[in-house]
């Protein structure tokens, strides 16, 4: 018979005979969830530790079993497949210009916020170090959900532009360093909390703000009539944005609330939300400003310098965000691995799959010291240390076109290691894959950032020498790295724009070589000046480094 099982029920019409069983779930990993981020990356608490901050650990331990919790993960989920909304009008005709979020944003949002993700490090009270422990609390959080990250960016960037204006500063600045979520376009005065923005770009210009068209014309009481069209605002319904527009004097800065001292909505309209390749979750929208009032912050007609504070600080964001999003690719990847087996033996112990992932650990443990190390020259600069922002200065470009550059690829090359399951809606993969690019194009795209490194030396040739003290106390422990630092000296002596990209690389991958041989167990050091100094390869991967140290130090669960 060719057939049994079938000629079976044929032969049993009451089908009291049992089929034979078809589906088997089994060598499947189990779900990653309800575990704690903090246990699978000791490079975090030892960038903490390198920092001064590693009596800050326990303190984020609670906000990081939470981004790694089935709750935080769901809400992730559940935002990115429900999108913002837009409701231009009331169902009465009246204008509006309101985004409607699906509840885990919100939920999303209550938690960055009430855990001080958006303005903790800058109250009055904030310790030494609170720059560091945000950076932190902000990459762990940002592995639950990317996307809502924009307006706590945004928000923590926007305090340090206010104080150009101290009576603006004054009177915004409480309210975007509270605790409290509190959404819905009301009065600054009658709102518990406040989030920021900022609106730059213009379809003609992009990155070239010059070329803006935006003019903002000044009135009698102070105030300024603002008329364009700003082609990318992230978050439109935050509280108040920090604009770009031409005043008598040149491009100037101002401040434009969404809703008025009067209570009435500001001629903000939001023409579109972009439908986008990722970042689902937040909306980004088209603006038109048909008469909308600003109040000038810092000095008219140097807007860009007013301005600056802000995209610095968002600029540091997207090398956290990269590092995040590295770091939970490396999750799913090195967890799947360690769970699945083909033909015939575990993933995590095949020679060319440990290389691969020991690749892709390497890359998030140097973007994750080097990520804090930022956040560090942020805390000490503004605590009257010029040599820290110099050192800011010249070291945030370059990484952020570098960390920012390098994460696409491997997130890619992590969502290749589930397989087909990589490529499934359902392993939440894709969605880590499509934010990728993205902080690579916030706040400047890789020739934009690779320029600004040269910028900053043509503009203080003091941070060159900054970059060098930073790098010589690990000269003398390899040779390979004694080369770079040479390497690095020849380009710094005769930059040239053709070659702002190798730079940018250089400055990057020196200091990240610096942090982890100071830092890090050597083996680590040692693997990395392997990869990158040594003979690299053109793949994740492909120098056949692989280190079982490196697996156990980055796989959830693996120390359990």
């Amino acid at each position: 018979m060719p057939y049994p099982a079938v000629m079976t029920l044929i032969g049993d019409p009451d089908h009291t005979t049992a089929p034979a069983e078809t589906h088997h779930v089994h060598n499947q990993p189990p779900p990653l969830e309800d575990f704690d981020p903090l246990d699978c990356d000791p490079a975090l608490r030892e960038a903490l530790a390198a920092q001064g901050a590693a009596d800050r650990v326990e303190a984020l331990r609670p906000l990081a079993r939470l981004a790694g919790s089935a709750t935080a993960r769901e809400h992730g989920r559940l935002a990115n497949e429900n999108p913002p909304k837009l409701r231009s009008h009331d169902r009465y005709g009246h204008r509006v210009d309101e985004v409607e979020f699906h509840p885990s944003w919100h939920w999303l949002m209550e938690q960055a916020v009430s855990h001080g993700l958006h303005a903790s490090p800058w109250s009055p009270e904030a310790p030494l170090g609170a720059h560091v422990e945000r950076a932190a609390g902000f990459y762990l959080w940002s592995q639950a959900e990317a996307g809502h990250g924009c307006p706590v960016s945004m928000t923590f960037a926007a305090v340090p532009a206010l104080r150009h204006s101290p009576e603006l500063a004054a009177h915004y600045e409480p309210g975007l360093r509270s605790g409290e979520y509190d959404f819905g376009l009301r009065r600054a005065e009658e709102k518990s909390g406040l989030l920021a923005g900022m609106s730059m770009t213009e379809k003609q210009g992009g990155s070239d703000v010059r070329a803006n068209s935006t003019t903002a014309e000044p009135l009698a009481d102070g105030s300024y009539r603002i008329v364009g069209h700003k082609w990318f605002t992230s978050a439109p319904m935050n509280d108040l944005f920090l604009t770009l527009a031409h005043t008598p004097e040149g491009l100037s800065c101002l401040l434009v609330p969404r809703v008025l001292p009067d209570g009435s909505r500001n001629a903000v309209r939001l023409q579109r939300l972009k439908d986008k390749l990722g970042n689902r979750s937040n909306a980004s929208a088209e603006i038109e400003y048909t008469g909308a009032l600003g109040w000038l912050l810092g000095e008219p007609g140097r807007g860009v310098r007013a301005i600056i504070d802000m995209v610095s600080m968002t600029r540091m964001d997207c090398v956290l965000g990269s590092a995040a999003a590295l770091r939970t690719a490396l999750s799913e990847a090195s967890h799947h691995a360690a769970h699945r087996c083909a033909f015939g033996e575990r993933l995590d112990r095949t020679p060319l799959m440990r290389s691969v992932l020991s690749d892709l650990a390497l890359e998030s443990e140097a973007a994750t010291a080097l990520g804090m190390r930022l956040a560090a020259a942020v805390d000490r600069g503004h605590r009257g240390r010029p040599e820290e922002t110099q050192l800011l200065r010249l070291l945030l470009p370059a990484t952020k076109y570098y960390v920012c550059k390098r994460t696409p690829t491997a997130v890619g090359e992590a969502l290749e290691c589930l397989g087909g399951n990589g490529y499934v809606e359902e392993s939440g993969m894709p969605r880590v894959y499509r934010e990728a690019p993205l902080m690579s194009i916030w706040e400047g795209s890789g020739n934009v950032t690779a320029l600004d490194t040269l910028r900053a030396l043509h503009k203080q040739p003091e941070t060159s020498r900054r970059l060098l003290e930073e790098l010589s106390p690990a000269l003398g422990r390899d040779e390979r790295y004694d080369e770079a630092v040479r390497l690095l000296r020849e380009e710094l002596a005769a930059p040239q724009p053709a070659r702002a990209r190798r730079l940018a690389e250089l400055v990057t991958l020196t200091t990240q070589a610096a942090l982890l041989l100071r830092g890090a167990p050597e083996e680590v050091s040692e693997a990395f000046l392997a990869t990158r100094f040594g003979t690299p390869g053109l793949t994740p991967g492909s120098t056949g480094v692989g280190s079982r140290l490196l697996l156990d130090r980055v796989t959830p669960g693996a120390g359990a």
